[in-house]
């Protein structure tokens, strides 16, 4: 069993810690000792999984901008090295396109060094093999090897080559824009479309290459050089400050469309070119309606937050069906694996957060995919002389929203949390004007009538942390507090909950 110290690494099905000094009462626990632990113990954990010897195995190592990233991308390759392993090092790189290797190159197992949008002082590693992301069971076994102290056997047959396969990555999305759009200029279907990228200093910049190979006018794109210090803004399609700064450059150059990027490039988000934000549930709708196309009466795998609107915009204006399911990107995604092993037809499977994973390109949850996708969409109006936002014209957008989140006191927050969901259900069940959501899948979904607040709200549990997150939606103006304020009514009868 994990001891506190290894358990705190584990951060749903990658593992985080903090890497390099520079964040008040955050001590450096990714030591280089801890990280030469880890990789022993993926290289234990891969060698059983694939049914070989740690020296026939071949394992990619890539990395994003973080400052500590250099540093754990070579302990990790000399640990791998040592125990055999013929290691491809493929220097900054993004997280999807290292699990792209284990197609392309056919490497048994790859490692992302990266701690997606967390602070610069934060990194971590995240495994793939051919099958995709690791489950946290496989995460915990991993760091229960470097507990342990577990190592393979040495070989003296392991080595270290450098790998240029970004370019292979790179050649491979403009392909798919090249065949997706069509155009009477095949190589340069982007030519008469000026698009702008926002890589926040994270690993994205290289979009704006593929973008400029097919022709397009990126002048105005912005932090496209990678810096772990990330000094401009947070790279998260989720971020405010993140959203604003693309957004002003959309306006200030006059583009067509502007996309932006997480540090890793897992995640993506754009905005129109009247500056309309296209994420979280109007990100959804839009990933929705291309990936339905040839796909009707298809099924959207979400996660639990995505609003009433969304639902009805999925159901009745695409004709599709909508699966709402746990936050968590990996529980998305397998929800999808899932249904599609049961014959159920799921095309796409997204969070709110921007991580959107599309059968067709393995389920991998690939933010340059998403944005591949989104361009093409508009190259394709645009020769019908529409735009992409007639796309979502029709979705219906809360006028209010809210998240809150609630810290749990007692030790146990996981038992806490749960005995909080089940009180709030009983009393939902008995409330008058409650309705329960029929098709919520994590904590408690709560739709109220139009003199009751005209909305929703979900109280869950946080996946990772000792939190319970609470959104709140409605189509009324002040909506929203008389929602709250039902709900406080049974809140201030909890214990263990901080409000």
């Amino acid at each position: 069993m994990l001891n506190s110290f290894y358990k705190n690494f584990k951060s749903g099905t990658d593992i985080r810690g903090v890497a390099v000094e520079g964040v008040e009462n955050q001590p450096v626990n990714l030591t280089d000792e801890v990280v030469a632990g880890m990789a022993n113990g993926f290289a234990l954990w891969l060698s059983k999984k694939v049914g070989k010897d740690c020296d026939k195995l071949t394992v990619s190592i890539g990395r994003d901008s973080r400052i500590s990233g250099p540093k754990i991308a070579e302990i990790v390759s000399n640990e791998l090295k040592n125990a055999g392993v013929k290691v491809l090092s493929l220097g900054l790189a993004s997280t999807p396109s290292m699990f792209m290797t284990t197609v392309d190159l056919k490497c048994d197992g790859a490692v992302q060094i990266t701690a997606s949008h967390h602070p610069f002082n934060r990194n971590g590693l995240k495994f793939f093999t051919r099958e995709g992301g690791l489950e946290g069971s496989d995460i915990e076994e991993i760091l229960q090897y470097a507990q342990d102290n577990k190592k393979p056997a040495g070989a003296d047959n392991g080595s270290i080559e450098d790998c240029d396969y970004m370019n292979s990555y790179k050649a491979h999305l403009e392909d798919i824009i090249k065949k997706g759009v069509n155009a009477d200029d095949y190589e340069h279907p982007l030519k008469n479309f000026k698009i702008v990228v926002d890589a926040g200093n994270g690993v994205g910049g290289f979009y704006a290459d593929v973008l400029e190979n097919l022709g397009a006018d990126t002048t105005g794109s912005r932090y496209l050089d990678p810096d772990g210090m990330f000094p401009n803004h947070v790279p998260n399609p989720e971020n405010k400050e993140a959203m604003k700064s693309i957004t002003e450059a959309v306006l200030e150059s006059g583009a067509d469309m502007g996309v932006i990027f997480d540090t890793d490039v897992d995640r993506g988000g754009a905005v129109d070119k009247s500056g309309n934000e296209i994420n979280r549930n109007r990100l959804v709708a839009l990933a929705s309606a291309i990936a339905l196309e040839g796909n009707e009466g298809g099924t959207i795998v979400t996660d639990s937050i995505t609003s009433s609107g969304l639902k009805e915009f999925i159901e009745k204006d695409l004709g599709g069906k909508h699966y709402r399911y746990r936050r968590g990107y990996k529980n998305v995604i397998d929800k999808g694996l899932e249904l599609n092993e049961k014959g159920i037809n799921c095309p796409l499977a997204i969070e709110t957060s921007g991580h959107a994973a599309m059968r067709e390109n393995y389920f991998l949850d690939d933010g340059a995919y998403l944005c591949t996708k989104i361009i093409i969409k508009m190259a394709q109006l645009s020769k019908e002389g529409k735009s992409i936002e007639s796309i979502t014209s029709s979705l219906k957008e809360p006028v209010e929203e809210t998240e809150i989140r609630f810290e749990i006191t007692e030790e146990d927050f996981r038992a806490c949390g749960e005995r909080i969901i089940n009180d709030l259900t009983a009393y939902a069940e008995k409330a008058e004007g409650w309705i329960l959501a029929d098709d919520n899948r994590e904590g408690v979904r709560v739709s109220f009538g139009e003199n009751d607040g005209n909305g929703w709200f979900l109280l869950r549990l946080s996946v990772h942390d000792p939190i319970m997150p609470l959104n709140i939606e409605s189509d009324s103006e002040g909506g929203v507090e008389i929602i709250k304020d039902k709900l406080y009514e049974f809140l201030k009868t909890t214990k263990g909950l901080k409000i």
